[in-house]
This record gives C-alpha cells, structure tokens and sequence, in this order.
C-alpha cells in the first residue's frame, strides 16, 4: 500500500522568515508560497507522484478525495484504483511522450464520480520521471456548470431543477420521479431549454459576425 501524507494546511504554505536571506532567496519563497496557495484553492485535486509511487506533493482536495474513494483512518493510502490508472500510463506510454493523459473515471454511487487523469511531469532541473495527478468531483464540475448555464440561458426555477438532474445523467423518467411531475412535462421544460440555449449562441454569433 502506498502511504499517504497529509498535505500541510494553509498556514503552513506561508514562507517561513529567516533571519539572514538575500532578496533573491526571498523572492523565491514568496513565489513558492504563491503557487502552493494557488494550487490548494484548485478545485481539483493535485497530486505529484514518482513513477515508484512515492508522494513527492499533494493539496488538500487530493487528500480529502483519496478518503473518500478508500477509507482508511490508519493510513489513508492513495487509493489503489488511482495508482492502477498510473501503472497504465507507466506501462504503455513513454516519459519522451509527455502530452498524452491517461484518464479513467472511479464511480462509487450515482453522485459521486471522480475522473482521474495522469500524465507525465517534466521538471528541467531533475532527470526522473514525475506523475502529475488530478482528480475531478465530476458531480461537483457539473453542479458549478450548470449554475453558470442557468443564468447565461434565463431559467425559470423549475426549468433550472430539471436541467440539473439531466445534466448529471438522469433520465427523463427519473427527473419526473425526483420532481413529481409527468415524463411529457419534463420533455416540455426540456424543449423550451435547448431553445433558450440556441437563442443564446444565435446572439453570440450574430454579436461577433455584426
């Protein structure tokens, strides 16, 4: 099993002041400081491994979403379906080759699906190979989405309801048992969505090519 550290919290990202440092090594810090807060306000989670499996980097999200995919409160292991997912880039794909992602998705019920990509990570300053890891709440990505597509398309409450749960794979005939209505109602509320969606990239056509 692949042991997993907690990543420090916020706290910790902060640079550590020194009493004798030049402007440049503060520089730095302050640089390396940015990117790790950056990186730990991602939605998604990051995780930078060696091609043995050994952790090098990780934020909180990766931690909170290897708990959830393998509960283990003594360990807390990366989860063996994510290091599978990275054998297979391991074991079929180059390090030469450091575009191509390997992605896979873990399903654990209908609401909680988490994709995983795994690509090759190329630092100049060292000659191994790394993994770089992210792992999306494919729920979460989605429910974001379909908030910003609600407002861009004028919604009405229940027209939003609807278009939630199709967004997120129900079929017609769930989203009518969620929402006690009838599968002709959905697929009334339903068309007059694609409408207002098609009306709203017929403006942005006719804007650009005004």
């Amino acid at each position: 099993m692949i042991a997993f550290t907690k990543i420090s919290s916020r706290e910790d990202i902060k640079p550590k002041k020194q009493k004798k440092s030049n402007s440049l090594n503060d520089k730095n810090i302050s640089q390396v400081a940015f990117l790790r807060k950056v990186i730990e306000e991602l939605q998604d989670g990051i995780l930078i491994l060696t091609n043995t499996g050994k952790l090098i980097f990780g934020n909180s999200k990766a931690y909170d979403f290897c708990h959830q995919i393998e509960d283990n409160k003594d360990s807390y292991p990366i989860p063996q379906a994510i290091w599978d997912i990275c054998k297979s880039l391991i074991e079929n794909i180059s390090f030469e080759c450091d575009r191509n992602i390997i992605s896979d998705e873990i399903k654990l019920n209908s609401t909680t699906i988490f994709r995983i990509r795994v690509r090759y990570f190329r630092l100049n300053q060292f000659h191994q190979p790394y993994l770089l890891v992210t792992i999306e709440n494919r729920y979460e990505s989605v429910k974001n989405a379909v908030i910003t597509e609600i407002k861009k398309y004028q919604l009405t409450s229940r027209e939003a309801e609807i278009w939630h749960l199709y967004r997120i794979n129900y079929s017609y005939k769930q989203i009518a048992e969620q929402l006690y209505i009838t599968i002709n109602t959905v697929k009334k509320h339903m068309k007059n969505i694609h409408a207002k969606k098609q009306d709203f990239f017929t403006q942005i056509y006719l804007t650009e090519n005004a």
